[in-house]
């Protein structure tokens, strides 16, 4: 009868460490994609991807990558506390021609998740001249 309580008692025991593991960093985004719609050439653009940390574990970011060199990004390189906010800033500029676009914007972290892509697209429209 004690050998089996005391394998009771440490199955449990076990049990309890296992789940006392916090959980990891994790992005909460208010969106994943930006539809900029017609935009003019050559006027850069901005839009700010805002994300909460719905981890346990302080969220840090360490690169933030464009598709091409026409899209910039700019993120909090702070690390981000459970339930604080941070901001991804996305700026693309139009140089080309009048057409559809579509960037991504790639994020290494120490997220549960460590690869998220956020998408930016839109249309280059000729600028008015006035």
């Amino acid at each position: 009868m004690k050998k089996i309580l005391v394998l009771f008692a440490f199955i449990l025991g076990f049990g309890l460490v296992a789940n006392a593991q916090s959980k990891p960093a994790d992005f909460k985004f208010e969106s994943e994609t930006h539809d900029f719609g017609k935009i003019p050439m050559g006027k850069p653009v901005t839009f700010d991807f805002k994300y909460t940390n719905v981890g346990e574990e302080p969220l840090i970011i360490s690169k933030a990558e464009a598709s091409c060199g026409c899209t910039v990004p700019k993120y909090t390189s702070t690390p981000i506390k459970k339930g604080e906010t941070g901001v991804i800033s996305v700026t693309f500029n139009a140089a080309a021609g009048p057409s559809a676009f579509s960037k991504a914007v790639t994020l290494t972290s120490n997220a549960k998740t460590p690869i998220k892509v956020l998408y930016i697209k839109g249309e280059t429209v000729a600028a008015s001249s006035k």
